[in-house]
């Protein structure tokens, strides 16, 4: 069934998630889709645990716990979020609002639409083996998944970065698979000395198996009914056969514009075009935020989008509202913002 929403935003970073507290403020029902399989965006995937310095009454805090932050300050209008899903399709509907199709089917009817994709939806990097995405929707995981899922089976992760680690010591730790297996095209990592430290001491164990090589085919059940081994070329010219139940990838995530930019939006330099003073895109009751959007004087700071999510909200509350009269109200001193945000009768400021 489609999901109606007022106001449907694309992207689950700090912006977009600023958007829908902006949003809240105006009382327009919102709700998120990001094609990440959790929040945070850019800003947890490369400054997960990196200090950020330059956010107003913030001296300093990560990527990850600024996520946290925001995901606190939504949470009195219980945004619904839609993860692990990127939006494909959007089409004007009849009545003047939009129909949008995600990856995994999902229909949404919108009034309205908020792009707040940043420098693009963050899609993994897939393993280019003539085959393998036949078993994407089974064994294949590019996405984090519960260890639980995987009891008894042989895994193979690949990969030589801080995911990579950090995805086989968990496995290896849980306790539920058959084995685990670590498999890097060298013997070189690009991560952490602590998380090689505790990898090389689970290899010790005999708890993480190391494989160095590079896969270069796949082995299936009668009729391609189920992967059950990867064929592996190893440095010294030979070759190798590594039985699986479950593929792991973890080669990193690179960041695509994709069918954004096929629907009709004024584009510069791969930017969507807005007005500054709305966030309005060409297409009316779509705007955008963020380092998605482009203007005269942009600056692509954390600070300029929160600043554009405002902006948008305003725009999008006189556009959903017209009959209504716009209120410039202060979450300080306001008893209706008070209430939405569950704090009336309280002496809490914001």
């Amino acid at each position: 069934m489609p999901l109606m929403t007022d106001a449907l935003i694309i992207g689950a970073g700090p912006v977009g998630l600023f958007q829908a507290f902006q949003l809240g403020l105006q009382e327009i029902a919102c709700q998120i889709v990001d094609a990440l399989p959790h929040v945070g965006g850019q800003c947890v995937e490369l400054y997960g645990e990196k200090p950020i310095y330059d956010l107003p009454g913030i001296p300093v805090c990560s990527g990850r716990e600024l996520a946290e932050r925001l995901q606190q300050q939504i949470a009195p209008f219980k945004v619904p979020l839609h993860l692990g899903q990127q939006v494909m399709s959007l089409a004007p509907t009849a009545d003047g609002g939009w129909q949008l199709q995600t990856s995994s089917g999902q229909v949404f009817l919108a009034r309205a639409v908020i792009i707040a994709a940043g420098v693009g939806a963050f899609v993994p990097r897939r393993v280019a083996i003539d085959g393998l995405s036949a078993f994407e929707s089974s064994q294949i995981h590019y996405y984090q998944t519960d260890a639980i899922r995987l009891q008894g089976q042989r895994v193979i992760v690949m990969g030589g970065e801080d995911a990579a680690l950090e995805t086989a010591l968990q496995l290896a730790d849980s306790g539920h698979c058959a084995s685990v297996t670590l498999l890097h095209r060298n013997s070189r990592f690009k991560a952490e000395a602590a998380l090689e430290q505790a990898l090389q001491q689970a290899v010790a164990r005999g708890v993480i198996t190391l494989k160095v090589g590079q896969p270069v085919g796949i082995e299936t059940a009668a009729e391609g009914s189920r992967l059950v081994a990867l064929q592996i070329a190893t440095g010294d010219d030979s070759s190798e056969t590594l039985a699986v139940d479950a593929l792991l990838p973890r080669l990193g995530l690179s960041p695509k514009l994709g069918p954004i930019a096929d629907w009709g939006l004024a584009m510069e330099r791969k930017l969507l075009t807005v007005d500054p003073a709305t966030q309005a895109t060409a297409l009316a009751g779509i705007h955008a935020v963020g380092d998605i959007c482009h203007y005269p004087g942009k600056r692509k700071l954390l600070l300029c989008g929160f600043h554009e999510a405002t902006l948008a909200a305003f725009a999008l509350a006189a556009y959903l509202r017209p009959e209504q009269r716009q209120l410039l109200q202060y979450t300080t001193t306001s008893p209706r913002l008070h209430e939405l945000l569950g704090v009336a009768g309280s002496s809490a400021r914001t």
